[in-house]
Parts: C-alpha cells; sequence; structure tokens
C-alpha cells in the first residue's frame, strides 16, 4: 500500500483529501506543519508527498531539498490555491515531479499521483533488481519483505547506495549482511565494476597484509609470484569486510592507513598503488564496547560508520517468514532438480511458530533439507529437521491446530502490533481493509 503525506494547513481540505486517498487504497498521513513533515520524513518512507505551497511557517517549496536529500525516490506534487507559473517552475527546478492548482477535481489529482508512482518503481528499479536478483556468491535471493523493519531497511538501501559513504552492517550471524552489502552494491555507480567480500575471521594476521595489499615474488617464503590484494582486486568498485571485529589491532593500523591515504603497498615493494574503493564492512558484536575496552580502533570505526545500517533478525520480520520461505522454496527447486511446489498450511504454522535463532540461513538451509526430504508436490512437516518439529510447545500445537483459529490469531497479532490500527494490520496480513473487517465479524473478535 503506497504511502502519502500530505501537508496542508487547511485541517478541512486535508480531512477530505485524506478520506479520498484512504478510499483508493493509499495510506494517508496529513501533517500541518513543515517541521512535522521533516520528522514524518525522516521515520517514514513515503512513495508521494502532497504539498501546500503557502504554510504558516514558510514556503513549502523550501521543503524540496530536504525531501529530496533525505528521500530521492519520494515524489513531490505541489498544491496552491495560487496559479504563479514562476512557483510552478521554481518547485518544478527543485525537483517537483509535478503541479496543481485549486480547486480540483478527486480524478486529477488520483491521476497524476499514479504518474508520480510509476516514476517511484521506475526510479527504484536499480534497488528491486538488485532485490530480485541472485546473489552470486552465496546463491541467495536478497527478499526485501513487506514488514515494517523490511520497508525501514529497503529505505536506508536506498538512501545510502547512490553515495560513495562507507557502511557498516550490523546484526546477528544469519540475517544476510553480504547479501545487503552486495545489494548496496549492485544499486551504485559502482555496480559494473567488481563486489570482493572479505571473511576478516578467516584471515590469519601473519598474512592479512599480503591478503589486502598483495606482495611481489620472493618478498617472504612461498611468495612464488606477484599476487594482487583485495583491496588492488576491488579497485573500482566495493569491498566488503565480513566480521570486522575479527581483525588484529596491527592489522586494524593498516587497514585504517589504507582508507586514510587510498594507497597500498604491497609486502615487499616500494611502489604505492593508489585504490579507488568503497568500504562496507559487517559485524554481529557490539564494536562500541569494542572501543571502549580497547579491542577496536576508535578512529577506525568512525571511519568505517559513515552509515550504519541494523540488519534485522528474522524474528523482527514475522511477516516476511513465509515470503522468505517461499523464495527459499524456488531456490531449493531449483538447485535440487526437484518440483515441490507449496508449503502446507501445517508447515507454515510450524515454521511461524519456530525461533530461528540462525536467522535466514538456518531457514534456507532448513527449506532446502525439506526439499530434499518431501516424497510429493508439497513440503510437509514430516520433511522438516527434527529440532525444528519438536521445539513447538504442545500449548502452541493445540493453538494453531486449525486452519481457523491460526488465522484467527494471527488477525489479533497484526492488530496488537499495529496497535489496533486495522489499515496497518490489512497491510501487514497482505489483504484489504473490507477483507480484514469481514474476518473480524466471522471470528466475532471484540476490537
Amino acid at each position: 500500500m503506497p504511502k502519502i503525506l500530505i501537508i496542508e494547513d487547511d485541517t478541512a481540505f486535508s480531512q477530505m483529501l485524506s478520506r479520498f486517498l484512504t478510499k483508493h487504497r493509499f495510506e494517508v498521513t496529513a501533517v500541518v506543519t513543515l517541521k512535522d513533515a521533516i520528522s514524518q520524513i525522516q521515520t517514514t518512507f513515503f512513495e508521494i508527498v502532497l504539498s501546500d505551497v503557502r504554510l504558516p511557517e514558510g514556503d513549502g517549496v523550501s521543503l524540496l531539498s530536504t525531501i529530496k536529500k533525505q528521500s530521492p525516490q519520494t515524489q513531490i506534487i505541489m498544491m496552491t490555491g495560487y496559479a504563479e507559473v514562476k512557483t510552478a517552475v521554481k518547485a518544478m527546478k527543485k525537483g517537483a515531479f509535478d503541479y496543481i492548482s485549486k480547486p480540483f477535481t478527486p480524478e486529477s489529482i488520483l491521476q497524476i499521483i499514479n504518474e508520480a508512482l510509476k516514476n517511484v518503481s521506475n526510479k527504484g528499479k536499480d534497488i528491486k533488481n538488485s532485490a530480485k536478483g541472485k546473489n552470486r556468491a552465496t546463491g541467495e535471493d536478497f527478499v526485501l519483505g513487506e514488514s515494517e523493519s523490511s520497508q525501514k531497511l529497503q529505505h536506508y538501501l536506498q538512501l545510502v547506495a547512490p553515495t560513495q559513504m562507507s557502511v557498516l552492517l550490523t546484526g546477528e550471524s544469519g540475517t544476510g549482511k553480504e547479501v545487503t552489502a552486495r545489494a548496496i552494491h549492485n544499486a551504485s555507480s559502482r555496480k559494473t565494476k567488481k563486489f570482493i567480500a572479505v571473511d576478516c575471521g578467516a584471515v590469519p594476521k601473519e598474512i592479512a597484509s599480503s591478503e589486502f595489499f598483495g606482495h611481489i615474488k620472493g618478498s617472504f617464503t612461498g611468495a612464488v609470484e606477484d599476487k594482487i590484494g583485495h583491496f588492488e582486486a576491488a579497485n573500482g568498485g566495493t569491498l566488503f569486510l565480513d566480521e570486522i571485529g575479527n581483525l588484529s589491532y596491527e592489522n586494524q593500523v593498516q587497514l585504517l592507513r589504507a582508507l586514510q591515504e587510498r594507497r597500498i603497498k604491497r609486502v615487499g615493494s616500494t611502489q604505492e598503488v593508489h585504490v579507488d574503493v568503497r568500504i562496507i564492512s559487517a559485524t554481529n558484536e557490539d564494536l562500541r564496547k569494542a572501543v571502549a575496552e580497547g579491542r577496536f580502533r576508535e578512529d577506525l570505526y568512525h571511519r568505517l560508520n559513515e552509515f550504519s545500517i541494523a540488519i534485522p533478525a528474522l524474528r523482527e520480520r514475522e511477516n516476511d517468514l513465509l515470503q522468505f520461505a517461499e523464495a527459499f522454496l524456488q531456490d531449493a527447486n531449483a538447485e535440487i532438480g526437484r518440483q515441490v511446489d507449496k508449503i502446507s498450511e501445517e508447515t507454515k504454522m510450524v515454521l511461524l511458530n519456530y525461533a530461528w535463532p540462525g536467522n535466514l540461513r538456518e531457514l534456507k538451509n532448513s527449506i532446502k533439507r525439506a526439499v530434499l526430504f518431501s516424497e510429493g508436490t508439497s513440503l510437509e512437516v514430516e520433511a522438516l529437521p527434527e529440532h525444528i518439529k519438536t521445539n513447538i510447545e504442545k500449548d502452541t500445537k493445540a493453538k494453531y491446530f486449525s486452519k481457523s483459529s491460526y488465522e484467527k490469531e494471527r488477525i489479533l497479532e497484526a492488530l496488537k502490533q499495529t496497535n489496533f490500527n486495522k489499515s496497518k494490520a490489512a497491510e501487514l496480513l497482505q489483504i484489504t481493509r473490507k477483507t480484514l473487517y469481514n474476518k473480524i465479524n466471522l471470528y466475532q473478535l471484540d476490537v
């Protein structure tokens, strides 16, 4: 459901416009002041902003650059009761999608919004293509998901991908940090260059200099030929440093120097080589704590952390779990050569009620194993790993015994998560608001 922010000081007009757009299946937020608008834009991604030109505390056009800087993909439509050509031209030059004069018909504003949404889709195609594309390094699909956590993640990717900022990805093991890093690379201006991934935890500190910066023949025992390091290999592209917290202090110093000077020397060489790389790093530990304990250099931490993204755990993306499972099902079919085309309702219940401590990696491996053990075209509970089946509590099994009780509990859970906002609950459940109301009546829910 596309999100629209209305910035309008005429509350009666704003309410009328909000009701009209809500009926046409838009999620609408209305504010009166520029301050409130900026606050909303900083915390929520809006596909469309409808702003009045004249506001009590300033010119609505002045907000354009702020919105575009914060959210380049957002499309802005200016509204005014004053049909000033100069203002319209000024707004368009600053990045407005279009301009409409009051009074306008409902059909005309709806037409402009729909055209603007097409522009949102086109501007976002790089990030969406990278999200749907196969990860060459891991074989995983980067599925964005529809939950609030996933939408926030997508918004951050859209913000940072076009820049040259260093990005620090944090999150538990298995949450898909490398896949996220590759999505950032694929949506950046460096996408035609190499993406080099390095597991810092797997690099012995004794040979780390050679791995990162290369060496020349004869520089040490075993150096039988010249070798370029990861920095040179990634020149012009992106260097992904996974588990950056595992680097030794000495290697941290060398890395910091390379990042500051953008020049490296191969081991055994006196010649400096200029390198142009974007650094994306990742960790599953608290680097701030490591800095406080003296295990990680503070200056390196700030160099790596120009922009930080916390990758949510799978338990925080419950409403996306089945979407991920379906994507991994298709991957497994292609890899193993099976045709398991659906996940049974009972299996879905089990998947939804397991904690997934290994996050997406565990889900992917579990689905692949289940496809291998499946005998028919439906993925059944029997094919799941034993620890997932036995981990379900008896009262949970009883609670979700029937499809109707399962559906009832899912509706209640969605309502609780959205503070009983039925529009948002319907969005979480991926059903229409009308369908949600029908089901509330069917199950006689007191909400």
